[in-house]
């Protein structure tokens, strides 16, 4: 979508459009300022800033019997240990809390600083998210718990990571919100040219383990979660969802 849309793709309506990147943590709190008119933000995160944004049906990203997973250097009880999690506002830690109770121990690391505190020792056990949850093998360490399957085995609905919102106060929300939808597809149509700007931010991660990541979390959900996507985000939030028009 970004790609499309720096790459001019699409066209964008009239509309000013400039990316900016950052951490899922840190647009999760600048959400809570209600600091960007239209930013990704975790879908864990959205009752806490449903006051200052509408929900886009585009965009958004669903583990569809999959999803961050729980790593440890060797099995043991995770209800035991304090496991390091990617941020207090992502889904991640939200289902982590689901499956495992409440009184789990738990401590919040930037997301990609958890493998390697679990790899150093400084932590028994991490939650991984984005593409740790294909690399931590290679890193000696062992998958104990999936939340995108332990959530489709107790739910039966594909498990909301990342939405799109828009601030509630941003006109032409129609407009923002076809252009994304148009730049999706370009990216999609457009698949080399989108994989190898996205490669800039992937940490180092080779291309096919990228593409590998990609495919799982860009989907027919992500151009237009319908009505199972929006069944899956009012099931995680415990109360329907506001979309924009």
């Amino acid at each position: 979508m970004v790609w499309a849309l720096e790459a001019g793709a699409v066209d964008r309506r009239g509309l000013e459009l400039e990316p900016v990147v950052s951490d899922i943590q840190t647009l999760n709190e600048w959400a809570l300022e209600g600091r960007l008119e239209v930013t990704a933000l975790s879908a864990g995160a959205y009752a806490a800033v449903a006051d200052r944004y509408l929900l886009l049906p585009h965009g958004a990203s669903f583990g569809d019997g999959y999803g961050p997973i729980v790593v440890a250097r060797g099995d043991l009880d995770l209800r035991a240990v304090e496991i390091v999690t990617p941020g207090p506002l992502t889904t991640a830690k939200r289902v982590l809390h689901l499956a495992l109770g409440a009184q789990v121990r738990t401590r919040d690391l930037p997301f990609d600083q958890v493998l390697d505190e679990v790899v150093s020792g400084r932590a028994e056990a991490g939650l991984l998210i984005h593409e740790g949850q294909l690399t931590y093998a290679d890193a000696g360490l062992v998958k104990l718990l999936d939340l995108g399957t332990w959530w489709q085995e107790n739910v039966a609905l594909p498990l909301p990571l990342g939405l799109v919102g828009i601030r509630r106060d941003v006109d032409r929300s129609a407009d923002v919100s076809a252009v994304l939808k148009e730049a999706i597809v370009a990216g999609l149509e457009n698949r080399d040219d989108a994989m190898a700007y996205a490669m800039g931010f992937g940490r180092g991660i080779d291309r096919e383990t990228a593409d590998r990541f990609v495919s799982m979390y860009v989907n027919d959900l992500t151009l237009d979660m319908g009505e199972r996507g929006r069944a899956a985000v009012a099931r995680l939030l415990g109360r329907d969802a506001e979309f924009a028009q």
